[in-house]
């Protein structure tokens, strides 16, 4: 039984990955991509997401723009980390696929209410699509079995000390999302830092016969530019990927359900608080708490397995 998914991504090098991955695997069935700005700008980002799809030689799958900049922060990108172009210089062909003429807050719309079935919604990037969705049309959200997402930590972050990007990038769109009532899935920093593919095979990969291998490879190689003379020693991680692995083999992760609240002040702005407490604190004890989300929080994974999940599933081999 495959599971209906709509993808919600902001396309640069681990979006792809996951791309690939979620077209690839018999068990899922990608009913449509929405894009938003993130990782690049929007125009990059629906572009790139396009041409994933042809390097996957994926069927039709209707891909549409959605945001453009966050709920109520200006648009910013994370080009130094994805590059110029998104995708860390990976260059792939130019492609004759065309977005859909309409919003991808439309376009999530009509999916869910046309399935015959709960749609489970994976955002992979800032969730600000996934917000105006909820707002403008909260009719959705008793067709949307859960939401799975990318983002966040239980521990320390890597835009700022505490928030992980995708959410530090529009922190209110995060917290619409969580206070909806919608069942949520934290793949965070946690596991996100974790799951990654050896220098060597990816190496073997992106020098190897086979063009999707040679994408991917390329994808896992690309490093950071820490300055004009610098770049970042290779990590191998597959990033989003892993949140849609995660779909499939729910086992290979440990998760606990958990409260979560999303911080929008101060220098904690966009971090997720997650209260791993046993017991009650003080500020249970004076009222202090406030209603919080509960969400279930991935703390754990077999990096192994999921690695070897993810090249088994394009046709790559096993990790390591």
């Amino acid at each position: 039984m495959t599971v209906p998914v709509i993808l919600d991504v902001d396309t640069g090098v681990d979006d792809a990955l996951a791309i690939l991955f979620a077209v690839r695997h018999p068990g899922i069935d990608v009913l449509a991509i929405s894009c938003v700005a993130g990782n690049a700008p929007l125009e990059r980002v629906v572009d790139n997401t396009l041409r994933v799809l042809d390097a996957a030689d994926a069927p039709e799958i209707p891909v549409a723009a959605g945001a453009a900049r966050p709920l109520l922060a200006p648009a910013r990108s994370a080009s130094h980390v994805h590059g110029a172009s998104g995708l860390g210089g990976v260059a792939l062909p130019p492609t004759r696929r065309r977005p859909e003429p309409v919003s991808a807050v439309e376009l999530m719309r009509q999916r869910i209410l046309a399935h015959d079935g709960p749609v489970t919604l994976v955002a992979l990037a800032p969730q600000t699509n996934l917000a105006l969705l909820l707002r403008t049309h909260p009719e959705v959200a008793e067709r949307i079995e859960r939401i799975v997402f990318m983002g966040g930590s239980a521990s320390v972050g890597n835009a700022t000390a505490v928030a992980e990007f995708n959410v530090w990038h529009d922190p209110e769109a995060a917290a619409i999302v969580l206070d909806s009532g919608v069942p949520a899935y934290m793949y965070g920093l946690d596991v996100f830092n974790r799951v990654a593919i050896d220098h060597d095979t990816a190496r073997a990969l992106e020098h190897g016969a086979d063009p999707l291998g040679r994408v991917v490879g390329a994808l896992l190689g690309h490093r950071v530019a820490l300055s004009e003379d610098r770049t970042a020693e290779y990590t191998g991680l597959i990033g989003d990927a892993g949140a849609v692995c995660s779909i499939v083999d729910p086992l290979a992760l440990r998760t606990e359900v958990r409260p979560v609240h999303v911080e929008l002040t101060g220098h904690g702005r966009g971090q997720t608080l997650v209260d791993r407490r046993r017991t009650s604190g003080e500020d249970t004890m004076h009222g202090l708490t406030g209603d919080w989300a509960r969400v279930e929080v991935a703390l754990d994974v077999d990096a192994e397995r999921v690695a070897r999940l993810f090249l088994t599933t394009l046709g790559l081999g096993a990790a390591g």
